[in-house]
């Protein structure tokens, strides 16, 4: 549930964040600009629709898989939302600090040339972008937790979308404290827990499915060295306790970690880390080409 509630919270903010831009720029931009309003909240509502309509897709073919086949397939999912949460990270520490100025840099050309349908599409990719990417992570995260009801996970989906307006309009008054960059700062952190969890947990599913129906490697000595507990911390923290739990769905912790599994995670970290440390690329410096042509 906690993870559900994070998810719809921190993709539904960034969902605002674009909105935002894009509205705050439409209104105040003279009555050019406001005309490109309704092509705004079309977008919105397109972009619902398309995240909506894979959401369906996913439970559809799920559903029309059996055995084997279908776990193969949830399993996939997991490993996919852990990717994208990953993908998602990186992405906006690149293009966090450009994205308002590239946003509006599409919209003065759009005002240029009167194309309101660029308003329309850039909004509902922008929309389709977030609401698609939640509905892959609420999938694979609603696998990891079949024990609890719909209900339970719906009113988190709630409680996250209604904790995103209240995020934002407390971002929008701004501060020193609670800001934009704090906020990616500190969710970018809790994502890159959260990956590791779902990297964790389908990985464990999978080499469980792998075990259960390959008779040579149940039986290898290297995979049942890799299967066998390396600690018991159950005594600090119990992963099937409220608390533990809870820390289990966020971060990947285990009480009985399997060697298994800590190989993954240690080498989970030691790949973002690297990622991470690596410099970023430096823009080109803008060419001033009529200073140049005077110049000459």
């Amino acid at each position: 549930m906690g993870q559900v509630l994070f998810i719809v919270w921190r993709e539904s903010v960034e969902a605002l964040l674009v909105v935002g831009i894009l509205y705050t720029w439409l209104k105040n931009g003279g009555a050019a600009a406001r005309t490109g309003l309704p092509y705004l909240w079309g977008g919105v509502a397109a972009g619902i629709l398309l995240a909506f309509a894979l959401g369906a897709a996913l439970v559809g073919f799920s559903e029309i898989l059996a055995g084997n086949a279908q776990t193969y397939f949830q399993i996939a999912m997991v490993l996919i939302a852990a990717i994208l949460i990953v993908q998602m990270v990186l992405w906006m520490r690149k293009h966090g600090r450009t994205l308002k100025s590239d946003l509006i840099s599409s919209l003065e050309s759009n005002v240029a040339t009167g194309s309101w349908w660029g308003v329309f599409l850039l909004t509902a990719l922008a929309i389709a972008r977030e609401g698609s990417e939640t509905a892959v992570f609420l999938y694979g995260i609603g696998l990891g937790q079949q024990n609890e009801s719909t209900a339970m996970l719906m009113l988190a989906a709630a409680l996250g979308l209604a904790l995103a307006f209240l995020t934002f309009y407390a971002l929008q008054l701004g501060g020193k404290i609670f800001s934009w960059r704090r906020f990616f700062q500190v969710t970018e952190f809790i994502l890159l827990f959260l990956a590791a969890g779902l990297l964790l947990t389908g990985l464990e599913k999978l080499v469980d499915l792998l075990v259960e129906n390959v008779d040579w490697l149940a039986a290898s000595d290297f995979m049942t060295t890799l299967m066998t507990p390396v600690w018991n911390s159950a005594w600090l923290l119990d992963d099937t306790s409220t608390v533990g739990s809870l820390v289990a769905m966020l971060t990947g912790y285990r009480a009985q970690p399997l060697l298994m599994s800590v190989i993954i995670y240690a080498a989970y970290w030691v790949i973002i880390s690297m990622v991470l440390r690596r410099p970023r690329a430096k823009r080109p410096p803008v060419q001033n080409h009529q200073a140049k042509s005077t110049a000459s």
